[in-house]
């Protein structure tokens, strides 16, 4: 299955947009766990995954957080991924960006072996980093850099709204390249002016959206500018619901956040004028 079918699929099923991020910050775990289990990354997402997996589009690990708990870390990642129901899209946020043998390396590591959907790639050496990607992977996909949610984005980036910028020059550029798998951008909801613009560049292409939740992003302009022709976006929140609560319900905690998350999308999506 491809990989937009596959969002697609998950978005209908569980009536939802929202992916939720798997980014374990130690401390901030429960202490009920860190108390009961000297590794607790792992039992964490899991009992985040069993209390979202009904209200979610997808689920996005950030690699970052797990190389600090060194070959632990790593190994409670692949243990993550592997857990995470196989009909729910796994978009590993990595961030890579580099070339030709040593990206077709991550790919063979992340696509291949650990069987993620999607990669975040950073396009600032060009097509060399999406091409060993999903060059010749037809299911599955990539999610370039375009407009990132942080504060110091525009340094680079530019501001979209003003010619000569560099994440409209990404987009307009990538559309033509020979990629056999899907190719999306991450847009963040912290730019809505950005988010239209962005969307009037690449009209199919799908959008990760980061920045909703506890950055403060525009909700109402991700809803209506995100959508493609094809799927919904991916609509990621991770701080606000896995840290939701500290105590013993922290799952439960993190389910209601989650669910909560996801009816302000729906709502959004069917009464747009009121969002």
């Amino acid at each position: 299955m491809r990989y937009l079918e596959k969002l697609h699929a998950a978005q209908q099923r569980n009536n939802s947009w929202l992916c939720v991020g798997l980014d374990p910050v130690p401390e901030k775990l429960p202490v009920s766990l860190t108390a009961r289990h000297d590794e607790p990354v792992l039992p964490f997402n899991r009992a985040i995954i069993e209390a979202t997996a009904d209200l979610v589009c997808a689920y996005k690990p950030n690699l970052g957080f797990y190389l600090q708990w060194g070959a632990a870390g790593v190994i409670a990642l692949e243990r993550t991924i592997a857990y995470i129901p196989d009909h729910i899209p796994v978009i590993l946020d990595c961030k890579t960006g580099d070339i030709g043998s040593t990206q077709a390396a991550w790919a063979r590591g992340a696509l291949d072996e650990w069987g993620v959907d999607a990669l975040t790639v950073n396009p600032f050496v060009g097509a060399d980093a999406v091409l060993p990607v999903i060059g010749s992977r037809p299911q599955k996909a990539v999610y370039l850099l375009a407009r990132t949610s942080n504060p110091s984005a525009t340094q680079f980036q530019g501001d979209m709204t003003h010619p000569g910028n560099l994440s409209a020059e990404v987009i307009r550029q990538s559309q033509a390249w020979p990629v056999q798998g899907m190719l999306g951008y991450v847009v963040g909801a912290t730019y809505p002016q950005e988010l239209a613009l962005a969307r009037d560049l690449a009209p199919q292409a799908n959008f990760l959206i980061p920045g909703i939740g506890a950055q403060g992003g525009d909700l109402a302009a991700a809803v209506q500018y995100g959508p493609d022709a094809a799927a919904g976006p991916v609509i990621s929140a991770s701080r606000s619901i896995i840290f939701a609560g500290a105590g013993p319900d922290f799952a439960d905690k993190a389910r209601a956040a989650a669910q909560q998350l996801r009816e302000q999308i729906n709502h959004s999506r069917h009464h747009p004028h009121h969002a």
